[in-house]
């Protein structure tokens, strides 16, 4: 099942979920007709009919009571006859019922683990995308907007339908070359299907966006990568500053804290003012030791203390946050060679990623700056932040059409728990689902 299948899959399941809640919550004035002539008549009935029943359960009290005492005088003296205690019976068959009932008491337990699991995983699902739906808001909206605004002069499928085409696309940051890319698809299929119906090219186009994105991505890795058991798996953070490099270490060291894995942070931004302090007041917070050095430390050194650490006290993971100054970048990616150069040094086998921070809110320029690092750096990933304040969610498009790098984490807030594992289905639902 392609992406844009799933998409429409979902879109589905979604409308069924909704119109299911709205039933079950329907007022009690929506009851039919006859149904309330049936509640009325209950509770409208005569005080002689409730008067009339309750004599007649009066008088036959009696014969009932008559009859039970007969029927308990005939037991007994059955009992009594065989000679068999009752008391002996009585335990034999709770013993029995006791038996039965643990092995039911057994399987019940056990059918509602296996539901609450169920439960747990649909929850999960849920909430990651709700997170999308919520983090995409101004996108989707601004997206929505000028793809609406675009149909809205729809006459026919002609050069200038296609001009305009490329124009919206180019102005939803998707860039010039992935937006002529599309244009010519859709023109393609148009001819093909001799499709003509403003719908049906409404559908059209996002299939083609989203038919594009996802064979550009068949090659991509999205999985972290860590090191064999025994072995401190190292992560290098790169980009610009004001990205959101040092607040992304702070999540992700909370994050894998909470699975259980012991972590280790090294501060190497020596430069920026406040960048040691805000990175450990995050350490504090996921309660994870930070290396750091004196102010204006080479950077290198600190890194090299905190892999001797990382590996003497076997740690799993260790999160290096670097700097980002590009008032020299000759100076800057010679500092990150050789960060990596020390890191092999101890650990022949790491880093094991190295992820490129961008801020989604910078649009085109997040692409001239991954373009700088990835020339530089063995950048393996992308962490893209700010994504909940921005309206160009068309960047990731670009992103993997441009760099043909795996987008792995995704921001949507402040919080640790607003950074999320990416996901190519709730990312395209989560922009698409208004418009299709």
């Amino acid at each position: 099942m392609g992406l844009f299948d799933i998409f429409k899959k979902k879109k589905v399941d979604q409308e069924n979920q909704s119109a299911e809640v709205e039933q079950q919550t329907t007022p009690e004035s929506a009851l039919s007709e006859s149904e309330k002539q049936v509640t009325d008549a209950d509770q409208n009935q005569p005080a002689e009919k409730s008067a009339n029943v309750a004599a007649t359960d009066q008088q036959n009290q009696p014969v009932a009571k008559d009859a039970a005492d007969t029927h308990v005088s005939a037991t007994a003296d059955h009992d009594e006859a065989k000679h068999e205690p009752a008391e002996v019976v009585a335990e034999n068959s709770k013993d029995e019922h006791d038996g039965d009932q643990s092995v039911a008491t057994d399987h019940n337990q056990n059918q509602g683990q296996k539901q609450d699991q169920h439960e747990d995983q649909h929850q999960d699902k849920q909430s990651n995308q709700d997170a999308y739906d919520r983090g995409l808001k101004q996108s989707r909206n601004g997206f929505a907007e000028r793809f609406n605004r675009f149909l809205a002069n729809f006459r026919s499928v002609d050069e200038n339908f296609f001009e305009e085409l490329e124009d919206t696309l180019i102005g939803a940051d998707l860039g010039f070359d992935l937006a002529i890319q599309i244009s010519n698809q859709v023109r393609e299929a148009v001819k093909v299907q001799n499709i003509k119906d403003k719908d049906q090219i409404r559908s059209l186009i996002i299939e083609q966006m989203v038919s594009q994105y996802e064979a550009q991505g068949q090659n991509e890795d999205q999985t972290m990568h860590f090191a064999p058991a025994g072995q401190p798996t190292v992560i290098l953070f790169v980009g610009v500053n004001g990205v959101g490099k040092t607040t992304t270490v702070g999540k992700l060291a909370s994050t894998y804290k909470k699975e259980g894995k012991k972590v280790l942070l090294a501060a190497a931004d020596t430069f920026r003012a406040g960048a040691v302090k805000q990175l450990q007041e995050w350490g504090n917070r996921a309660n994870v030791p930070v290396v750091a050095g004196p102010e204006k430390a080479d950077p290198a050194s600190v890194v090299y203390t905190a892999v001797e650490r990382a590996k003497e006290e076997h740690y799993d993971v260790l999160f290096v946050d670097t700097a980002g100054r590009l008032q020299n970048n000759v100076n800057l990616m010679q500092e990150l060679s050789k960060i990596n150069r020390v890191v092999k040094k101890v650990l022949p086998d790491a880093p094991q990623e190295v992820l490129l921070v961008l801020d989604a809110t910078t649009g085109q320029n997040a692409l001239q700056q991954a373009k700088l690092f990835q020339d530089s750096s063995d950048v393996t990933g992308i962490v893209l932040t700010k994504m909940d304040g921005t309206a160009k969610g068309g960047i990731v498009f670009a992103i993997r059409d441009s760099l043909h790098l795996p987008v792995k984490w995704i921001g949507f807030g402040e919080k640790a728990t607003d950074l999320r594992v990416f996901s190519a289905e709730d990312f395209v639902y989560g922009m698409f689902k208004d418009l299709v």
